[in-house]
């Protein structure tokens, strides 16, 4: 496994919540995020670092998880 593809433990996962309604995350592992469904955002996680970082946050499609379609 890769640096950059290598995931966070499950130990940690459980104690992440997202840090605008400390609300839970859910792992999306093939795309290294967490996603706050309460927000529609996904966090990265890099280097199996999660990210929970407002700023870096993506909008996520509300059915699916994906990125949103661009207009």
């Amino acid at each position: 496994m890769s640096v950059e593809t290598s995931a966070p433990s499950r130990h940690l996962l459980a104690h992440l919540v997202c840090p605008v309604t400390k609300g839970p995350l859910t792992y999306d592992a093939p795309n290294q995020r967490l996603i706050s469904a309460q927000i529609k955002k996904a966090f990265p996680i890099r280097y199996g670092v999660p990210i929970l970082l407002v700023e870096e946050a993506v909008p996520i499609d509300h059915n699916d998880g994906s990125p949103p379609a661009q207009d």
